[in-house]
């Protein structure tokens, strides 16, 4: 029987464990790298172990490491969580041969499914259904196609390819960004299908030959060829759900499974089904399965790594419906670029449990972030998954959207808005959805908050800020905010937000009313009083409605949260400070990270959208353009170089 674990894995899988452990009375044990020494997985930890060092290469992807700390600590199991090594067959192994208890599938089965090529082969002989594959550019002719990595998954090193032209380079890109993710730079090509959805099987094994499908989620909504939005049950026709039920079944006793597992497919336009991969763990969208399911996957887990027989022998029927979206740091408008900085707040409303089971309809939340959380480069930009469970799809995806858009999510960007609109648009709701759904709705991209509506934020912003001065002023603090003798010039506030500078420009009547406002940019400003004015809440009366507005300030940062949407403002000082200016045409960091490629050399000519060079971070690769028709003047990188946020990447003088 397990009573000590190790989970060689940070953040919400971490914490996702170790809430099952608590309730089985196991104690844990976690390990962290110097980046995530105050994380809140750490801190619930029984126990926990310093990983010297910050990258993944450095710490949590070092075997010889994670087994050292189980062996200070006394633990007697370690689960890989569902990072890299949770795929790793020699991690398995030294587990294993350190006579630890694995909480996974079998070094074997993990070998076999870890080699995709290898995997498709074997499969196919058990009758699972396959795409045709290339190992050779040189033998396609039909296009388009999909270029994928060997040797991992989550969209890392995967490029769709619409022409011969553009195979040599999308296979030489995918190489690079597979070989940094995986250390293996193998990819194979398989023919891509034009608005397929992205369907899956999690499916159970046990030491005692049972092999069980709990159900399909489709995954179909994507960014990047990863999943953002996964729900189950999948709304599909039950042949086409037997279909895969069986073929999962098939591709699990092929492979003698043992342990928590997903059989991935792509389901074609026409119902034919083709394996994707098979993922030997527990996947990031686990929960959709247990709220249908009613069953905790961990605990199966564990309870099979113990040797005990699974206690579901069939698929059970699914109960409501379930919907998790991934909440991303990351700019959706600016090519989905990751994001980092300090989460001043973060808190989604309504939640009614954490890691676990619902009582009832409602809302999990499964989180690696709490207040004041930093998010840094060296890792996935997923701070938590947000899942609702109702009786109906419909219920389901109308509770997330609200809480969604009613969330406090401050310092950082995220993804936010682009999941309520999703959840929110037509073609979701009447699952018309495949692997292209962001590329063929341009319009889900769109910032919740309108642009007419963000002066009445700003404005909110400005009256909040002069109350918490007025709040915390030495002297005469019960004095109207600006007040003065002759009240004949009102009070500027000047902001930076999403489009550029906004000057807010108001004037407060004797008794703190709002007599006038406007704002630069200028344009129609709709009738409004000020109804009440505090550090943290503004309400105003907008053409005859109430509006309230929750105000957040954290230095010049204003977060705003209205009934509209939510806006980002940084205050400008009154009188600024001289500061250098960039030369015309640079090209600066969006966040820090690695030069990992330069396409140019300084006096090349190039046109708008020319790739310049390629940035990682956050284990993505992210190109770097044009901005316009130009000459390379200045290129202060190399490849191989590290730059900060803000550090000029390139200059290029436009024509």
């Amino acid at each position: 029987m397990i009573m000590r674990l190790l989970v060689a894995n940070r953040g919400e899988i971490a914490r996702r464990v170790f809430a099952t452990c608590r309730a089985l009375g196991v104690e844990t044990v976690a390990v962290h790298s110097d980046a995530d020494a105050d994380a809140p997985f750490v801190a619930e930890a029984d126990h926990a172990v310093r990983l010297p060092g910050n990258t993944p290469a450095e710490t949590y992807l070092r075997i010889d490491l994670i087994l050292d700390a189980a062996r200070r600590t006394g633990a007697d199991a370690v689960h890989p969580g569902y990072g890299f090594l949770a795929e790793n067959a020699e991690f398995a192994a030294a587990v294993a041969d350190a006579g630890l208890a694995w909480v996974g599938p079998p070094a074997k089965a993990i070998a076999a499914m870890g080699d995709k090529m290898a995997a498709k082969a074997l499969l196919a002989e058990a009758g699972v259904p396959m795409l045709p594959t290339w190992t050779e550019a040189d033998e396609i002719t039909d296009f388009p196609v999909l270029v994928k990595a060997s040797a991992g998954g989550g969209g890392r090193g995967m490029r769709v390819v619409r022409d011969a032209a553009g195979l040599a380079e999308a296979v030489a890109s995918a190489r690079r960004e597979a070989a940094g993710a995986f250390g293996d730079g193998t990819v194979f090509i398989e023919r891509y299908v034009e608005r397929g959805r992205h369907v899956e099987v999690q499916i159970f094994g046990d030491t005692h030959g049972t092999v069980v499908a709990l159900g399909v989620r489709d995954c179909s909504v994507q960014r990047r060829h990863q999943k953002i939005v996964e729900e189950a049950p999948g709304v599909l026709p039950a042949e086409v759900r037997e279909r895969l039920h069986a073929a999962a079944m098939a591709a699990g006793r092929a492979v003698d499974y043992v342990g928590a597992g997903t059989v991935e497919f792509l389901l074609a336009s026409d119902g034919e089904i083709y394996f994707l991969e098979m993922n030997t763990r527990l996947q990031v969208e686990h929960p959709v399965t247990e709220l249908t399911t009613g069953l905790d996957l961990v605990r199966l887990q564990l309870l099979v790594a113990e040797g005990e027989p699974l206690p579901v022998a069939a698929t059970p029927p699914a109960q409501g419906h379930a919907i998790e979206v991934r909440l991303c740091a990351e700019d959706p408008a600016q090519g989905y670029r990751p994001a980092t900085g300090t989460l001043h707040r973060f808190a989604v409303p309504g939640v009614a449990a954490g890691f676990g089971p619902l009582a009832g309809p409602g809302l999990r939340l499964d989180s690696g972030v709490v207040d004041g959380s930093v998010v840094g480069v060296h890792y996935d930009s997923m701070l938590a998954k947000v899942i609702a469970w109702a009786p109906t799809r419909a219920e389901a995806a109308r509770a997330l959207a609200g809480a969604l858009a009613r969330a406090e999510l401050h310092g950082v960007a995220t993804n936010r808005d682009l999941l309520v609109r999703v959840l929110r648009s037509p073609e979701f709701a009447a699952v018309d959805l495949d692997t292209g759904f962001l590329d063929r709705h341009p319009e889900v991209f769109a910032p919740l908050l309108p642009a007419d509506r963000l002066p009445l934020a700003a404005l909110a912003a400005a009256l909040a800020t002069a109350a918490a001065r007025r709040a915390s002023a030495p002297v005469l603090a019960g004095l109207p905010s600006g007040w003065r003798n002759v009240p004949a010039f009102p009070q500027v506030t000047r902001f930076t937000g999403p489009d550029g500078e906004i000057e807010v420009r108001y004037r407060l009547d004797r008794s703190g009313g709002l007599a006038e406002w406007s704002t630069s940019p200028g344009g129609p400003t709709p009738a409004v009083s000020l109804v009440r004015a505090a550090p943290d809440r503004v309400v105003l009366d907008v053409d005859g409605v109430r509006r309230s507005y929750r105000v957040h300030r954290v230095s010049s940062e204003v977060f705003v949260d209205g009934p509209d949407g939510a806006a980002s403002l940084a205050e400008l000082p009154r009188f600024p400070d001289p500061t250098t200016e960039l030369a015309a045409g640079s090209l600066v960091a969006p966040l820090p990270g690695a030069v990992t490629r330069v396409h140019v050399e300084v006096g090349q000519r190039v046109s708008a959208g020319d790739l310049l060079l390629t940035l990682e971070a956050m284990k993505l690769e992210h190109p770097v353009l044009a901005p316009a028709d130009g000459v390379v003047a200045e290129l202060p990188v190399a490849t191989g170089g590290q730059v900060d946020t803000g550090a000029v990447l390139a200059v290029v003088n436009p024509e």
